[in-house]
């Protein structure tokens, strides 16, 4: 199985993004879910993730250092099950 970081993920159209103090709150307003966005580095990810081709390319536009990627890979995850982002389609 791949790792989520080598996939195109975009933000899913409903959610939306505040930037916090401690990082950010996605808001999904079709599920009415909430996401704690623990990091203002993975906050900036989440939004560069339509600007890449994969999320590992969007970790390391925002500058998260390689030693850090696993622990993004499963934030990653995370917000995919959440439905704050979605895998991106391919043209």
């Amino acid at each position: 199985m791949s790792s989520p970081l080598d996939r195109a993920w975009t933000l899913t159209p409903s959610v939306a993004i505040r930037p916090e103090t401690f990082g950010g709150l996605a808001y999904n307003f079709s599920n009415r879910k909430m996401v704690f966005l623990k990091r203002p580095k993975l906050v900036e990810v989440v939004r560069l993730l339509d600007r890449h081709p994969d999320a590992r390319s969007a970790l390391r536009a925002a500058g998260v250092p390689t030693c850090d990627h696993v622990a993004y890979g499963r934030a990653v995850e995370q917000l995919a099950s959440s439905d704050m982002i979605r895998l991106r389609r391919q043209v």
